[in-house]
């Protein structure tokens, strides 16, 4: 392709000088009515939902009572996890 008598040689970029500073996908950057509060909770102590030796005991439960081979398969690998992290594999 020759670029002294095509067209593509005459487009140039629009320099933007005028419009929105957007920065949010071609919206308006929006700000939040001062909720700064996100995030922070009432709570005195957060417990984990289940500790690792509890989630692996429901895990072995699973195994041996589930007919579902998929339910089944997971359990095992999730078992086959925790005993190679802890080195009992």
């Amino acid at each position: 392709m020759d670029f002294a008598t095509s067209n593509l040689s005459k487009i140039r970029p629009k320099l933007r000088t005028s419009g929105n500073v957007t920065g949010n996908f071609g919206r308006p950057k929006t700000r939040t009515n001062g909720n700064t509060d996100l995030g922070y909770t009432k709570k005195d102590k957060i417990n984990m939902i289940t500790c690792k030796e509890d989630y692996i005991a429901k895990m072995y439960q699973i195994l041996d009572n589930t007919q579902d081979q998929k339910i089944r398969n997971f359990a095992y690998s999730e078992i086959k996890k925790y005993l190679i992290q802890t080195g009992q594999w």
